[in-house]
């Protein structure tokens, strides 16, 4: 199997996103708001994809990475309701506090993609090494 297509897309998705927030950060919110939507359109659009891809394959749909998926998905879920939220507050203290929040949660979706990178990486590995073994093992049994 080529693994080099999907990690050429990682690696684009990334440079995307490392550009859109450098650009995001000199916006107005009007088109901050409409960098999230697009964003959040994004996602979804990754997530019916997912769930149809997992419905393609239904053993694989309970693999541990399915279940990181939906529960990611489901966190989207959440920073929509804050961001929606976050035009009604009025009280500044509260504003800043959601500031931070949302800045310490931007935190760690980075380290948790950080994260979902290595272990793509040593899953890709090792998807590698099964193929070479098992291809070894085929070529002495005289397959």
């Amino acid at each position: 199997m080529d693994f080099s297509a999907p990690l050429d897309d990682l690696q684009k998705r990334a440079a995307e996103a490392k550009a859109s927030v450098q650009a995001a950060a000199t916006e107005s919110r009007d088109k901050l708001r409409q960098r999230i939507d697009q964003a959040q359109a994004d996602v979804d659009r990754a997530t019916k994809n997912a769930k149809q891809q997992a419905s393609e394959t239904a053993d694989r749909a309970r693999s541990k990475w399915a279940q990181m998926r939906a529960d990611a998905s489901a966190k989207m879920d959440d920073v929509k309701a804050k961001i929606d939220k976050r035009t009604d507050e009025i009280d500044a203290t509260r504003a800043m506090q959601d500031a931070a929040d949302a800045e310490a949660e931007a935190m760690d979706a980075l380290d948790y993609a950080s994260w979902a990178i290595e272990n793509a990486r040593l899953e890709t590995l090792d998807a590698i090494d099964a193929r070479a073994y098992a291809e070894e093992r085929a070529k002495s049994a005289g397959l």
